[in-house]
């Protein structure tokens, strides 16, 4: 949980709000992958891309 904070503070400072959504999407796309990994969902999720 420190990084996250810290990671905050960095945006804060150094104004780089633009990292925001990146990150965001990283993290939506990694869930995305490990929760449809071998499941029924997986095929259709694989067409997006």
């Amino acid at each position: 949980m420190e990084f996250i904070s810290e990671f905050w503070q960095f945006m804060r400072v150094r104004k780089k709000y633009w990292l925001l959504p990146i990150l965001m999407v990283l993290v939506l796309f990694g869930g995305l992958i490990v929760l449809t990994q071998g499941s029924a969902v997986a095929p259709f999720i694989y067409t997006l891309f």
